[in-house]
């Protein structure tokens, strides 16, 4: 759950269901992909209120677990520009939980693609699960696997562990997201082509890197694409980011690429690709909170 400021109110917050991936599956769904959530969620009220969320946006949850543990909270403070910066509780949460045994069932016959990230990815238990569950798709062959690391420093471990745990979940994804934040953190000392270029070297066929304002840049092994981002009045930039990946993923789907093709896609394909996701991250940054936009709220900015 994010705790986010209610208006002018110091010290005033309002509780609203987030998390990095619960907002990817959001903005997939909103913009008209048929959308699952695999998840632990929380036993307590918190717990409720997101399963509420994901289910009030038409996402399926027959493979969620409902767990013991209490949700993860997320305290966020906005910058003068509109920057979340967050602050966490998370220990013994239901989040990092993950067994194989939760994730040994068949996934549905169809699903075309999959997506895993954000702190679950880096955090123990759990996140060595997820690793293997994402090493039994890609050797199937049959699914377009995706990872946005969405890092968090304060909370994914050691730095080192982390950059290995990243680059492991890379090596396996055929399609990354990052931000340029990601990218400082993980890859220090190194500009973020040659970070792309690492990640492509590792097995990913599409590296995206996001950069706020500034727009996004796509790397294949063959091509180098760079698309500035729509201007708009920032409310905030809650779930932009993962907005952005929502996006990339519904695009991805329309354009019925198979797994192994992801890294031959064109010029024109990979402009649709980040023109689409930047304007979506652009509408929810009009927007207090996480909110993706659906797809009639998009048209006006792909004209």
């Amino acid at each position: 759950m994010d705790l986010i400021p209610r208006g002018d109110e110091p010290g005033v917050y309002r509780a609203v269901p987030g998390g990095g991936p619960a907002n990817i599956a959001v903005a997939a769904a909103r913009l008209g992909t048929p959308t699952a959530f695999l998840a632990r969620f929380g036993s307590d009220g918190f717990g409720a209120t997101m399963r509420e969320r994901l289910a009030a946006e038409g996402i399926g949850l027959d493979l969620a677990v409902t767990a013991p543990e209490p949700s993860a909270l997320a305290l966020t403070t906005l910058g003068a520009d509109g920057q979340a910066r967050y602050d966490f509780w998370m220990d013994g949460a239901a989040d990092w939980q993950w067994s194989d045994a939760e994730l040994a069932a068949p996934l549905p016959d169809s699903l075309r693609l999959l997506s895993v990230g954000s702190v679950a990815a880096f955090r123990g238990p759990g996140a060595e699960a997820i690793e293997r569950l994402l090493a039994r798709e890609r050797d199937r062959g049959r699914l377009i696997l995706g990872f946005d690391p969405n890092v968090r420093p304060a909370v994914i471990g050691d730095p080192d562990w982390a950059r290995a745990r990243y680059l492991g979940l890379a090596g396996l994804s055929h399609v990354v997201k990052a931000s340029d934040e990601d990218l400082r953190m993980l890859h220090p000392g190194v500009d973020e082509e040659a970070a792309a270029r690492q990640l492509l070297g590792e097995g990913a066929a599409l590296v995206v890197v996001t950069a706020g304002a500034k727009g996004s840049r796509a790397f294949t092994r063959h091509r180098d694409l760079a698309v500035p981002a729509p201007a708009v009045d920032v409310q905030d930039t809650i779930g932009a980011g993962d907005t952005f990946m929502g996006a990339l993923l519904h695009t991805l789907a329309r354009l019925d690429v198979a797994p192994d093709a992801v890294g031959d896609l064109g010029e024109p394909d990979l402009r649709t690709l980040l023109t689409t996701a930047g304007a979506a991250a652009a509408v929810t940054c009009t927007r207090s909170g996480a909110q993706p936009p659906t797809e009639a709220d998009l048209a006006p900015y792909l004209r």
